[in-house]
């Protein structure tokens, strides 16, 4: 398979910084958490409806969300939710929903071969830097005829955002997302069937910059990128950025766009 991780200028984080960056953010993370319950309520829709796992596993399972909703849609099946983040597992267990709270990569997995009918992952694989391997331990976990269902982020993301601090500084203060087209690429060459994998846009508004700004931090998705500033923003800095934003203003507010990637795949038979 192509490692097409080099695809990404700078490069992604360091998955370390981004581990503990979601667990200090476990405790504020559903108070914010607006896209992620949207996105992932839509990869559910779109997953298989004839889909009953024996076992299933929620990939990048955050505060457990969607493995208490996987766990309501599949009583049945067992249920393994894993997270590179301590904080976040330490959130979810208590609240239940899954069998298993695992600490573990996706790139990877600490689970047997062919051992899960369905894998579910919403808004976490973005922060794998090498997603080839992602999607071949996928297939090395799924049972034959079993279905990886994703969502994730690609180059487009927060754009309004991104263009705002150049115009104020220059500087990368912005997440880095790998293009769609090395998601078609890496799953064409995957081995695993694409059922469906589509690019929309998913458009949130805030009133003002700072709005924006402390929920990136409260999600644990604020700048984790490679070259980004050290130490405390200028205020001269903070009032361009806020300047180059207004420009942006819609009759609902300040815009910011995501680039939702969804995708079904399945394992071949």
């Amino acid at each position: 398979m192509t490692d097409l991780s080099h695809v990404l200028p700078g490069g992604l984080p360091d998955k370390r910084q981004v581990a503990a960056s979601f667990s200090r953010a476990a405790a504020s993370y559903d108070s914010v958490a607006e896209l992620q319950r949207a996105v992932g309520s839509e990869l559910l829709r779109r997953m298989p409806e004839d889909i009953s796992p024996q076992r299933w596993l929620d990939l990048g399972c955050g505060t457990g969300y969607f493995s208490r909703v996987l766990g309501q849609s599949f009583p049945d099946s067992q249920g393994v939710a894993l997270d590179i983040a301590e904080g976040m597992l330490n959130h979810a267990r208590p609240l239940g929903g899954a069998q298993h709270f695992i600490a573990g990569d996706a790139e990877r997995l600490p689970l047997q071969d062919a051992s899960c009918g369905l894998i579910y992952s919403s808004l976490a694989v973005q922060w794998c830097s090498d997603f080839a391997a992602v999607l071949s331990e996928a297939r090395r976990v799924l049972q034959p005829g079993g279905v990886l269902a994703f969502a994730s982020l690609c180059v487009g993301t927060l754009d309004e955002l991104r263009e705002s601090w150049r115009a104020a500084d220059g500087m990368v203060h912005v997440n880095r997302f790998r293009p769609f087209s090395a998601y078609e690429q890496l799953c064409a060459a995957s081995g695993l069937r694409v059922h469906s994998l589509e690019q929309r846009p998913h458009v949130l508004h805030y009133p003002d910059v700072r709005s924006l700004t402390h929920e990136l931090k409260a999600l644990g998705a604020h700048n984790l990128n490679p070259g980004r500033p050290g130490g405390l923003t200028g205020r001269a800095r903070i009032v361009a950025l806020v300047q180059a934003y207004e420009q942006f203003r819609q009759a609902q507010g300040l815009p910011a766009t995501y680039q939702v990637v969804y995708a079904v795949l399945e394992k071949p038979l």
